[in-house]
C-alpha cells in the first residue's frame, strides 16, 4: 500500500475543498479499461485497486513502432484482464515495447513481472527501487519471527508487543504481494528516454520512496509525477526498519525543490486523482503540510515533556483502524521526529525496555540551519 488510508489517517485525508490554485482540465477515464487522450500519443488508464483508496492511474506513451507503458497497477486477475482490453482496444494494433515502473510500491509494480513475460518486454526503474521491490517481497515471504531488524524497530518506537505482532501478521498475509521481478533495466537522474517525438527526462524524487522516477517532457510541459506528487492527498513519507536514522522529509522537501524547476504551467499525470496544473502551487501545499506536523509533533511532545514514537503516531494519526496501517503511520511519524532533531528542536534517549524517549531540547545560541 502507497499510501494510509485516508479516512483513517486525518494528516492524508482528502481536502474537502479543491484548492483554488489547481485546475483539472481533464475527466477521469471509467477504471475498466477506458482510455483519456491527454496529448497525441499519450494515453490515460486506470486500474482498480481492492483497497480504500481504490484506483490507480497508468499512462501509454507511442512510441515510433509501440507502445511503452508507465505502472501496472495491483497483481489481480481483473488488472491481467483490463490491460488484455486495453491493448486490443486502444493501441492500434502497435504493441507494447517497454514498461516503466515509477517505484516499488505493489500498485505500481504489481504486475511488472507479468508485464516482462505477457509482452516480452523490458522493465526500467531506478536500482533502489528495484532493490526494495526484491527485499520485501523476500521479507515478507519469509516464515518464523520478523526480520531483526524491522522487530528492533518497533521495539525502539515503543509499540506494545501485542499490537507489533498484528501488524507483521497483517503484512505477511497481504495477499496482493507480487512475485518478484527478476532483471530490469535501470533509470538514473537525468537519464533521457526517447519515445516517439517526445524526450523524457528522468527526474528522481527521494521521501516517499528511495529513487523514484519521475518523467519531465519539458517541451510540452508534461510530467509523469507517480506518488511524487498528488493534487489533494499527501504521499507517504516514512521511515523504516531498514534505515532507521533516515531523514526522508529532508529529502522529501529537496525533491519538491527540484520539481519547482519544470514550469509553472506544466500538467501534472499523477498516479492517483486526476491530472491538474498547479505544480508550483500543489509544492507548496506539501511543504506546509508538512510543518503542520511539525507543529503538531513539537507541541505534543512538549506538553507531554516526554514521549516515545508509538505515542507520537497516536498524537499524530488517532483514528488508524487496520493494523497494516501501523507501519506507514509510524512509519511518517519518526519521519517528523527525525527531521525535527535533525533541526535541533528534539533530543532523543534510550530509556528503559530500550525504547527511544523524545524530549524538547534545551535552546542553543547555534541552532542547526534547516530549511523545511
Amino acid at each position: 500500500m502507497a499510501e494510509l488510508d485516508p479516512r483513517a489517517a486525518p494528516s492524508l485525508r482528502p481536502r474537502r475543498r479543491a484548492s483554488a490554485a489547481l485546475e483539472y482540465p481533464y475527466a477521469a477515464p471509467t477504471p475498466d479499461g477506458a482510455v483519456v487522450e491527454i496529448a497525441p500519443g499519450v494515453l490515460w488508464a486506470r486500474m482498480p485497486l481492492p483497497i480504500a483508496l481504490d484506483h490507480l492511474n497508468v499512462w501509454l506513451l507511442r512510441g515510433d513502432t509501440g507502445w511503452t507503458v508507465v505502472d501496472t497497477g495491483m497483481c489481480t486477475e481483473t488488472t491481467r484482464m483490463l490491460w488484455e482490453r486495453i491493448v486490443a482496444e486502444h493501441l492500434g494494433g502497435a504493441p507494447i515495447e517497454a514498461l516503466v515502473c515509477t517505484h516499488y510500491h505493489y500498485d505500481h509494480t504489481g504486475l511488472a513481472s507479468w508485464f516482462s513475460e505477457r509482452f516480452d518486454v523490458p522493465v526500467y526503474m531506478s536500482l533502489a527501487e528495484f532493490l526494495m521491490l526484491r527485499g520485501m517481497a523476500d521479507e515478507m515471504a519469509a516464515d518464523g519471527p520478523p526480520p531483526a531488524e524491522l522487530q528492533r524497530y518497533l521495539d525502539r518506537a515503543g509499540m506494545p508487543a501485542e499490537r507489533s505482532q498484528r501488524l507483521v501478521e497483517a503484512l505477511r498475509s497481504d495477499p496482493y504481494m507480487p512475485p518478484p521481478l527478476g532483471q530490469f533495466r535501470r533509470l538514473r537522474a537525468g537519464d533521457e528516454l526517447t519515445i516517439g517525438r517526445r524526450r523524457w527526462q528522468v527526474l528522481i524524487g527521494e521521501g516517499h520512496s528511495p529513487e523514484h522516477v519521475c518523467l519531465y517532457c519539458a517541451e510540452e510541459r508534461l510530467l509523469i509525477g507517480g506518488d511524487q506528487l498528488l493534487p489533494r492527498i499527501t504521499s507517504n513519507v516514512l521511515v523504516t526498519g531498514f534505515e532507521p536514522e533516515a531523514n526522508p522529509i529532508g529529502l522529501f522537501f529537496a525533491s519538491l525543490d527540484r520539481l519547482d524547476r519544470c514550469a509553472a504551467d506544466t500538467l501534472v499525470l499523477p498516479a492517483h486523482q486526476s491530472a491538474f496544473r498547479g505544480l508550483h502551487a500543489r509544492t507548496q501545499e506539501l511543504r506546509e503540510h508538512h510543518r503542520h506536523q511539525f507543529e503538531v509533533l513539537r507541541r505534543y511532545v512538549a506538553e507531554q515533556g516526554e514521549a516515545t514514537a508509538f505515542q507520537a503516531m497516536r498524537a499524530l494519526f488517532p483514528h488508524l483502524r487496520q493494523a497494516s496501517e501501523d507501519i506507514l503511520a509510524l512509519g511518517e511519524t519518526v519521519a517528523h521526529l527525525n527531521a525535527l532533531r535533525a533541526e535541533g528542536s528534539l533530543q532523543r534517549r534510550l530509556g528503559a525496555g530500550g525504547v527511544w524517549r523524545y524530549t524538547p531540547a534545551p535552546l542553543r545560541e547555534e541552532q542547526p540551519e534547516v530549511h523545511w
